[in-house]
């Protein structure tokens, strides 16, 4: 995929791969993902006059627990998004009338069940969802089918969390891995062990996995910037290296759906004014948003190619660590915000979403699906929150006694 720092890229071949450059390249991992995507083909863009519809989904490494901290200090984490998320956010609404969200992306090995139903109590509120995170290592495929298995049981039952396929009435999440080693995508095999982790993953349950991008990590796959199936194969690591984008022809059989967020290079940001930074869509202490970062997520490009004018914009943080919280439940993410309904109200064709890592999912398979339909249709395409079926079917009761 040829994006507008392609040239850039050239710029630092004319000067030539030296022992330096090549060092730097393997630090960030972006021999694994850079070189392999310089010509690819281009994906549709919109069209100059129609309009484009920005979707944000911010998905949450959500862990109160992060550095081993005492249970006190955990719970205040939490409490912390229960005063201040809704404090600070109620007041912004998107185009389609909704607040800001997260996907929580909360990891099975900190469960308890008190910060659950805190996180429960918010997301009710209407300010997001929660989906299943993991670390492991050196696991088997039978131990983590029965922790995943558990888990949803858990969040499901005990807490209502999670959603329904509309299809075929099972309970399902989006996931993200742990130390970004899905499907046992390091070099070395740590912080996982399971060959055939998609597959795992795809027979419990996941309609989505969210991890990607992961650079500088080495479990950067080479594809980039996509919204593609990915096909296990049980035999090797990092199946989802590469895949079939969605709408490019039939979903494969018994593949797994990889939405990843944008990943580019920030030549605006350079190391001894030569290497450019990597945009890996996270947001952190040190890469707050702002209007330049949003135009880069916007460049590069995520979408899916019936709907061109559709932008995946899915980004990844770590909200319950401290120094975070700064710029997550600050004045940096407040700005964002008014920068968002300020383009909104100076350029009619500028429409954005806040929308879950499950929306996310589904307006995605909306868009190729061959159905016309508004976003705001999409959003529940196939994948509704428990609490929905719940209404829905009281709803349906009502009207049959009625």
């Amino acid at each position: 995929m040829i994006w507008p720092w392609v040239a850039g890229a050239a710029t630092v071949g004319a000067v030539g791969l030296g022992a330096a450059t090549t060092r730097e390249l393997r630090r960030r991992a972006l021999h694994r993902w850079l070189l392999p995507n310089l010509f690819a083909k281009p994906r549709p863009r919109p069209k100059p006059g129609e309009p484009i519809d920005v979707l944000i989904a911010v998905c949450d490494h959500f862990e109160p627990m992060q550095g081993k901290t005492a249970s006190d200090q955990a719970k205040t984490r939490v409490q912390q998004w229960l005063d201040q998320y809704p404090r600070l956010f109620e007041r912004f609404r998107d185009s389609d009338g909704y607040p800001p969200r997260h996907s929580y992306v909360y990891p099975e090995e900190e469960y308890d069940p008190e910060y659950l139903e805190m996180l429960a109590d918010l997301c009710r509120a209407g300010y997001g969802e929660v989906e299943i995170h993991l670390h492991h290592d050196n696991d088997t495929a039978d131990n983590l089918r029965r922790t995943l298995l558990n888990f949803k049981r858990t969040l499901a039952e005990r807490h209502g969390l999670l959603s329904r396929d509309k299809e075929t009435g099972e309970i399902v999440y989006g996931f993200i891995h742990g130390n970004w080693a899905l499907d046992n995508a390091r070099c070395d095999g740590r912080w996982c062990g399971v060959n055939n982790e998609l597959n795992v993953l795809r027979e419990t349950g996941c309609y989505a996995d969210f991890t990607l991008p992961s650079a500088p990590s080495e479990t950067q796959t080479r594809t980039i910037n996509s919204i593609y199936w990915a096909v296990d194969d049980p035999h090797r690591p990092k199946s989802h290296d590469t895949g079939v984008e969605i709408g490019a022809g039939p979903r494969p059989k018994d593949s797994l759906l990889m939405i990843q967020g944008p990943l580019a290079l920030d030549w605006q940001v350079r190391k001894w004014g030569i290497f450019p930074g990597v945009e890996n869509a996270c947001l952190q202490k040190n890469q707050p948003p702002n209007e330049r970062r949003l135009k880069h997520w916007i460049d590069t490009g995520v979408s899916v190619s019936t709907r061109p004018n559709w932008c995946f914009v899915k980004l990844h943080t770590h909200g319950a660590k401290d120094p975070n919280q700064d710029v997550l439940l600050g004045e940096p993410m407040v700005r964002f915000h008014e920068l968002l309904r300020a383009e909104a109200d100076r350029n009619p064709l500028f429409r954005y979403h806040y929308v879950t890592a499950r929306e996310m999912a589904n307006i995605a398979l909306a868009a190729v699906s061959g159905i016309e339909m508004t976003i705001e249709e999409a959003r529940n395409f196939r994948y509704v929150q428990l609490e929905q079926i719940g209404q829905a079917a009281s709803t349906s009761r009502e009207i049959a006694t009625a």
